[in-house]
């Protein structure tokens, strides 16, 4: 099995299609490879090699999809959401340590103000509309003297590739490295199960931010051969023109957007029976069943639906491509890694029984960055604890059944309660206050707050949005705040954020 980007991303032919995009000239196999070359050139040049930390911050589409790609075989890629406020671009980079910022020419992110700020040099992007989808160069933004990197040239297994944050029950982010190792165990696992050959097309709506899109949406079908349509990012009234575009044979996303594009297809019904795909992928949050008979009803294609976490570079377990059994309302059988559902104790439970579901692998990141504590909590006799409850039936199917972490997961994306406390303390009219997840027909959870005001002060539950809003990127917001004279609390006295949304009647 390959454990390396270089090797993984050797099969494709030469002049086959890699990375395609709306009226763009393709790039081939051999293209992207000779571009992955020419861009660790640069940043070696520029004093950046292996496991140096590179942050990424680009807006959708090929170039994000290349850049990515070239960075994770030869640096560590630390891929940022374009919709964070300053603040957070300065807590992500001042963690990540980042000696360098990727950003387009021109591009007047607040990322650019921090990098100069903490003084991570920037470079610029130069790309041209009119070449093909996904070439690049890279120039620094303003000229420094730096020493050619001692530590240049491709990624060995355990080089670290890719760096991303994810949410814990602490209000500061956990830093999850990724390995050349892990990268390229997991595109081998979603490959595989998805089947993917040199005549699939992947039509990408995800964004390339998210380890869901990064590793199911590109490297995977990269790994493959395959070609990857890559968009500006997902708009539900575009999707048909780009698939009669892109004439894909598959396409994965998040319920969310499986919806909306539930919405438009009848209208669209000609585009549908045009270009029939061979499966549609959902995975990041739970699905419902009855959604998933509409879309393969519509599609008249099979809906895999899979299951999986920045920790493991995406995927731990996913329903099976037909004739295997796809059984709705699971996650399917073990993608790669080896799956297990654990007691309490440590003990790992027979078939039918409820715990929390573990996993281990070469997927599996090895553990989180100068967070003892953290890894003390997560890794148990070799398994990682995902914080998920769930029983697996006698066919090693696993069906999620809660969450045993705090963690809310808004249609895919996953935030910290205690962050966002964090953020609303800082207002002068508020006290006491307890963010936690209400139900949500569509993105599965939505942040909500409850807000103990200061004695003769006054806030509305706009001024507190409007105050999370200049502070956290849009999706942290509170949907819902409540106004309370005290904070509700358990039993025992202790603050419990997990039942809080049914306890108060929300949903």
């Amino acid at each position: 099995m390959s454990r390396t980007l270089k090797d993984l991303l050797a099969q494709g032919a030469e002049t086959a299609t890699a990375v395609s995009a709306p009226g763009r000239p393709a790039l081939s196999h051999g293209g992207l490879r000779r571009l992955i070359d020419a861009t660790l050139a640069r940043l070696n040049a520029l004093g950046l090699g292996r496991n140096d930390r590179v942050a990424i911050v680009l807006d959708n589409g090929p170039e994000m999809a290349t850049c990515f790609i070239a960075c994770a075989s030869g640096v560590a890629s630390a891929p940022l959401n374009p919709a964070y406020r300053a603040d957070e671009f300065e807590f992500y980079l001042s963690d990540l340590n980042a000696k360098a910022l990727i950003v387009a020419r021109g591009s007047t992110s607040p990322a650019v103000e921090v990098a100069v700020k903490l003084g991570v040099p920037v470079l610029d992007m130069i790309s041209d509309p009119a070449q093909p989808a996904g070439l690049f160069t890279l120039e620094p933004r303003e000229a420094r003297a730096a020493a050619a990197s001692a530590n240049g040239g491709y990624a060995q297994p355990e080089d670290i590739s890719m760096v991303l944050h994810t949410s814990g029950t602490t209000s500061r982010p956990k830093i999850v490295p990724l390995s050349q190792g892990n990268l390229a165990a997991s595109a081998v696992h979603i490959a595989r199960t998805l089947q993917f050959t040199a005549q699939d097309c992947g039509l990408n709506i995800m964004p390339l931010f998210h380890i869901h899109g990064l590793i199911a949406g590109v490297l995977a079908p990269l790994s493959a051969g395959s070609q990857v349509f890559c968009t500006p990012g997902f708009n539900a009234l575009k999707f048909f023109g780009w698939m009669d575009e892109a004439k894909p044979t598959w396409y994965t996303a998040v319920p969310t957007m499986h919806q909306a594009i539930l919405g438009r297809a009848s209208k669209n019904a000609d585009v549908i029976a045009r270009h029939p795909l061979r499966f549609l992928r959902s995975s990041s949050s739970s699905i419902p069943p009855q959604v998933i008979r509409e879309l393969e009803d519509v599609f008249k294609a099979p809906l895999i639906e899979a299951y999986g976490m920045t920790e493991a570079t995406h995927q731990m377990c996913s329903n099976p491509l037909p004739p295997a059994v796809r059984k709705p309302g699971t996650v399917g059988p073990a993608g790669g890694p080896e799956v297990a559902i654990m007691a309490q104790d440590g003990t790992l439970l027979a078939a039918g029984q409820t715990g929390e579901i573990v996993i281990r692998g070469p997927n599996v990141t090895a553990g989180y960055e100068s967070n003892p504590t953290a890894n003390a909590e997560a890794f148990v006799g070799g398994w990682f604890r995902t914080g998920d409850q769930g029983v697996m039936d006698a066919d090693g199917y696993v069906s999620i059944t809660g969450r045993l972490k705090e963690i809310i997961n808004r249609g895919g994306e996953k935030i910290s309660p205690r962050e966002v406390d964090e953020i609303l303390m800082d207002h002068p009219a508020v006290a006491q206050v307890v963010c936690f997840g209400m139900p949500h027909p569509k993105l599965g959870e939505e942040v909500a707050a409850v807000v103990v005001l200061r004695e003769g002060h006054e806030a509305t539950e706009r001024d507190l949005q409007a105050f999370v809003a200049s502070r956290a990127a849009d999706f942290k917001v509170p949907k819902k705040v409540l106004f309370m004279a005290e904070i509700p609390k358990g039993a025992t006295g202790k603050l419990q954020r997990i039942g809080l949304a049914a306890k108060l009647g929300l949903g």
